[in-house]
């Protein structure tokens, strides 16, 4: 079956900000005074903010997410870039009609820097953040959202991630999945989830669609 929509997290798939976001929980933590191991760090980073610091602090956990945005957005530019061969692929993509969109468990205002930052906004016919759902990644809801938006077939319709998350939330909707090799957990705990897929560079998605 052929691919006509392909759906992607953004962070960690398409953009790499794993050192900011390794940045902006280190100095949450330090705020807070709390420590964490970089392997503890690097469990955070995928699920939405309030679900891991309520984990973590449930009392403080709406000022620890204010304090991990602030820092984020702030010091955002000095560390985003775009992974390898990802503004080319989609550039193919999207010449070739293939519909593209953005499945996110970041705000609106982060995503549209990120993808302003890194020139990626021109290629998007959907983008669903944190903002527009009520049950994020890993429930089916935001793919399901992306794929009315863009009237799209399950069947034709793949989900892009880097994180279980991504990959559980397009199994949900019932399409098909493709981890990323770059991603910052290993690829090996990524094929533990059965991705449909599994892209080791991102040019791997124009032979997936035909192109």
């Amino acid at each position: 079956m052929s691919i006509h929509t392909i759906l992607f997290d953004l962070d960690g798939t398409l953009i790499d900000t794993n050192a900011l976001i390794n940045a902006s929980f280190q100095h949450t933590f330090e705020h807070f005074k709390l420590k964490f191991t970089p392997e503890e760090i690097l469990e955070f980073n995928g699920p939405p903010l309030i679900e891991t610091f309520q984990n973590i602090d449930r009392e403080n956990a709406d000022s620890m997410v204010a304090t991990y945005r602030e820092h984020n957005l702030a010091v955002h530019d000095n560390y985003v870039t775009a992974f390898p061969q990802v503004a080319e692929t989609i550039g193919e993509l999207k010449k070739r009609q293939i519909k593209l969109g953005i499945v996110t468990t970041k705000m609106t205002k982060s995503v549209n820097m990120g993808l302003t930052l890194t020139g990626l906004d021109r290629f998007f016919d959907t983008i669903i953040t944190f903002d527009d759902v009520t049950h994020p990644k890993p429930h089916a809801e935001p793919v399901l959202k992306a794929m009315e938006e863009l009237q799209a077939d399950p069947a034709t319709t793949l989900m892009v991630g880097d994180n279980h998350h991504d990959i559980e939330s397009g199994k949900n909707a019932g399409v098909q999945t493709a981890g990323v090799a770059w991603s910052h957990k290993g690829k090996e705990r990524l094929l533990e989830y059965n991705p449909t897929y599994m892209l080791e560079q991102m040019s791997d998605l124009l032979k997936l669609a035909g192109v």
